[in-house]
């Protein structure tokens, strides 16, 4: 198919919608909870789900013969558009917290594909997917969320990733966290997250050409808002990301931050072991 058949066909995406419904239940809280090394009898019915918790929820239940696809990831074509680029990749986004999603309640969500468009990055043609998802508790909104989806093709063998920057010389804080094989295992299960990347080595290094099994990209953007929250002891209302470079399996990750001169935000960073940025971000703190 040609470029530009390819990005006629996929404009007749933009619109589609799904509608969800879960419950945020405390079996799940508590399993992340505890995937964080943090007191699970805390996240019992009634108490308040952290922000950005909400991805443990509306888990993707594609059947495992019909609807998945090579690389553990629902089948293109359903919900999200058929792109030809073999390689999907959670890239970005960005997030309202209006009120608090409360454990043991149903929760309801509403997507919607935004926008999708066609670049040419340094990894040869990509698609640019956005989808729009609202989450709420049956009444009001309780999440706004946009989320950026980046499909490319295979890596060439021998090509290196593109310099990320370093970390800048000045930082309020900074913490340490070293993934391990069991606490990605448990991330994927908390999500139903198959994609094989995440797990399957020979996949991730000899068919993606990764040269490890890769860290979750959303597993790091919560590890960042979380030490965010730990460091500022205040309540996110916004939190915007974007992934620049991988991190990997039993690799020292390094997140830290940096207020801003009046405090109403902190721009965060995921460093890995060479101590360039694997994510940059913005949270927002309610006044």
């Amino acid at each position: 198919m040609t470029e530009e058949k390819q990005a006629l066909d996929l404009q007749a995406w933009v619109g589609r919608e799904r509608a969800e419904r879960d419950v945020a239940t405390s079996s799940q809280a508590m399993a992340l909870a505890a995937t964080l090394d943090r007191d699970p009898e805390v996240f019992r019915d009634g108490a308040e789900l952290p922000e950005i918790w909400h991805w443990i929820y509306f888990r993707p239940v594609a059947a495992q013969r019909s609807r998945l696809g090579r690389d553990g990831h629902e089948r293109r074509g359903d919900f999200l558009p058929p792109v030809e680029q073999p390689r999907r990749m959670w890239a970005g986004g960005r997030l309202n917290f209006r009120r608090p999603i409360v454990i043991g309640e149903k929760i309801f969500r509403t997507s919607k594909i935004t926008a999708i468009e066609q670049k040419t990055g340094s990894a040869g043609p990509l698609v640019l997917v956005t989808v729009q998802h609202v989450i709420s508790d049956g009444t009001d909104p309780c999440v706004e969320e946009q989320q950026d989806l980046v499909y490319v093709g295979i890596r060439e063998s021998g090509k290196l990733p593109r310099q990320q920057p370093p970390l800048p010389p000045e930082l309020d804080w900074r913490e340490s966290f070293t993934p391990d094989a069991v606490t990605l295992f448990r991330f994927s299960a908390l999500t139903f997250n198959g994609h094989r990347i995440h797990y399957d080595h020979p996949f991730a290094t000899g068919v993606e050409g990764y040269r490890g099994i890769v860290v979750h990209g959303p597993f790091t953007a919560l590890l960042l808002l979380d030490a965010a929250k730990r460091q500022a002891r205040r309540t996110a209302a916004s939190y915007r990301y974007r992934g620049l470079a991988p991190l990997f399996n039993e690799e020292p990750i390094t997140l830290a931050g940096k207020s801003s001169d009046d405090n109403r935000e902190t721009d965060v960073w995921a460093a890995g072991p060479a101590g360039t940025i694997a994510m940059q971000g913005r949270v927002g703190w309610r006044e």
